[in-house]
């Protein structure tokens, strides 16, 4: 697809970015922090909030969209791992305010001196076009003077693949979130 633009995302995007969030984590995983009391629906509230702060580890400012026009075609967000507990404040306490669930515990899946790649997803009809790795290497690019890390799930192998043909190399076996992951970096 050679018509995508990489660019920084707005906040009126913030919907459309929280449901490819949502995907990357996997639905299974987003209704688990949702809890048996709420939906999806109310679990996409949730991120849409979050994606709009300036100061959340799911904002807009942190994530850089491809577009096919006006279609959002795939999302990545990334943030230094020094920032991650400060970031993860807006998460915390909006789980407690609006799904009653307590995450305060949660595991870091970064620290500081790595750019930690949260989120990536490409919308299903966009890929295998190349827009992830256009996304990556754009994130590479701006934030390649220290290692770019991620946690990939042991279960999606070609996930890995697209990782490590990018130059990706592996870290350690790590678990995140009650799934078995492997932590990957990319080093200049």
């Amino acid at each position: 697809m050679n018509n995508i633009i990489i660019k920084p995302a707005t906040r009126g995007q913030a919907s459309e970015i929280a449901w490819l969030i949502m995907e990357a984590m996997d639905y299974d995983c987003c209704r688990h922090f949702a809890g048996e009391q709420h939906t999806l629906d109310d679990f996409h509230d949730m991120m849409t909030a979050l994606v709009e702060m300036d100061d959340s580890q799911y904002s807009y400012r942190n994530t850089l969209c491809a577009m096919a026009g006006d279609d959002i075609a795939g999302m990545l967000v990334g943030y230094d791992g020094k920032d991650l507990l400060r970031l993860r404040k807006a998460f915390i306490h909006l789980a407690k305010e609006r799904l009653g669930q307590d995450f305060s515990d949660m595991d870091e899946e970064t620290t500081a001196g790595e750019y930690y790649l949260d989120s990536l997803c490409v919308k299903a009809t966009y890929r295998k076009h190349g827009i992830a790795t256009a996304l990556l290497r754009a994130t590479i690019a701006q934030h390649g003077d220290q290692p770019v890390g991620l946690l990939v799930d042991v279960t999606h192998p070609w996930a890995e693949r697209l990782y490590k043909a990018i130059g990706f190399q592996f870290v350690n076996d790590t678990t995140w979130g009650g799934h078995n992951m492997r932590h990957m970096q990319y080093r200049q």
